[in-house]
């Protein structure tokens, strides 16, 4: 059986209706048969049968043994922070989601937990960022936004020998494309507003565990804190993810166009796309993924925030705006928008150069989008690809 057929048929039917989809239960308490006597549900904020689905949905799709479901992506990390304490290190990607950098820095340090930045794409530089108080190595792979590539499974053994946890961010990949507890991750975290969701309609965040103790823990975690996903977000993304398949896999398609028509585009210095050969980590991607995802990003010969800007106000199709992986494309200028928390000269020694653009390609015709990019480029830079297009509707 194929992986989209098994997950459309793992999301169950109503046992007690037989509705085909997973029921909304909008409530916050249930009734109990007596103190402590229940069906085992007491209060929702530790239980909830929709959002339970979910949980174990998402454990099946990342091959790992728990989901816990939070109210946000950020939520889902800040827990797995927390199962860290005052003295304890992480070492993390350097070229990181700029809230994670702002919820390291500016709220975990001040508790004693400190953080080192590497370039993970290259192991001995995690090799040797290591130290007796490293904890927890977080990846995000790719990463955000310049789409560095780590060798998962390398890093896991480095983490085993260690005695640290090994956390993954697969956000942009997506289960998918890519199953990090397969490959000897111990948690697995996504933004599940992302491809997840796939709509641009909700905020969601999830953590997978390799084991049940682990699990268990994180669990504890979000009911003494209280970051839970409610009913009606549950079944948004759990409606989402039944479309999940044949999403990722055009947005992949449509992605590689995108990246090859910025290639050969004079206005542009560099791309950033993990299926091509000439990006320098595509061997292990290709290793470790069964596609390289719908994300690519390009900085300008003019490197200058100014030609960004004038670009990325150009588009029509390109939405500008924050997030990513829903089915409208959506463009973005990192350095002004999602990384604009972390410092210049830090974000620019991570690859976040002033003038790069990432772009969220959609569902839209890919002909559609290149010629969308296109006519920006010819009215911001006044440069035109060899190859013409006209802009449909």
């Amino acid at each position: 059986m194929s992986s989209a057929t098994e997950l459309i048929h793992s999301i169950p039917v109503d046992p007690l209706t037989g509705a085909i989809s997973v029921p909304i239960y909008q409530t916050s308490t249930y009734v109990q048969d007596a103190p402590g006597v229940n069906k085992g549900y007491d209060y929702a904020r530790s239980n909830n049968p929709t959002r339970g689905v979910l949980e174990q949905l998402i454990a099946e799709l990342e091959k790992g043994e728990m989901g816990i479901a939070f109210g946000s992506g950020l939520a889902a990390i800040d827990a797995v922070v927390k199962l860290l304490k005052s003295g304890d290190e992480i070492l993390a990607v350097d070229d990181i989601y700029g809230g994670a950098f702002r919820l390291f820095g500016s709220i975990y340090e001040k508790f004693g937990i400190t953080v080192t930045y590497t370039d993970t794409s290259n192991i001995e530089n995690v090799f040797n960022a290591l130290s007796s108080n490293t904890k927890l190595i977080w990846l995000e792979s790719p990463t955000n936004p310049t789409l560095k590539i780590s060798d998962i499974e390398a890093i896991a053994r480095i983490a085993k020998a260690q005695g640290c946890l090994l956390c993954v961010d697969n956000t942009f990949a997506s289960p998918v494309l890519q199953q990090p507890i397969a490959l000897g991750a111990d948690i697995v975290v996504h933004s599940a507003t992302k491809y997840l969701g796939g709509h641009s309609d909700l905020i969601a965040g999830l953590v997978v565990t390799k084991t049940k103790e682990l699990g268990e823990k994180i669990k504890y975690i979000q009911n003494a804190c209280g970051a839970i996903l409610a009913p009606f977000d549950s079944w948004l993304v759990i409606r989402g993810i039944e479309t999940l398949h044949l999403r990722i896999k055009q947005h992949c398609a449509s992605a590689l166009e995108v990246a090859r028509f910025l290639e050969t585009h004079p206005a542009v210095e560099k791309v950033f796309y993990p299926g091509l050969a000439t990006h320098p980590n595509h061997t292990v991607a290709k290793k470790q993924s069964k596609g390289f995802g719908g994300i690519v990003s390009f900085t300008l010969k003019n490197d200058s925030e100014e030609a960004a800007v004038q670009l990325v106000t150009q588009t029509r199709l390109f939405k500008l705006a924050e997030s990513l992986g829903g089915i409208k494309s959506l463009v973005s200028h990192p350095a002004n928008m999602t990384h604009k928390s972390i410092p210049a000269a830090k974000r620019r020694a991570a690859g976040v150069a002033d003038s790069l653009i990432r772009l969220s390609v959609g569902l839209e015709d890919a002909e559609d989008l290149v010629a969308d990019l296109e006519q920006a480029f010819e009215k911001a830079t006044g440069a035109k690809s060899k190859q013409s297009t006209v802009l449909s509707y």
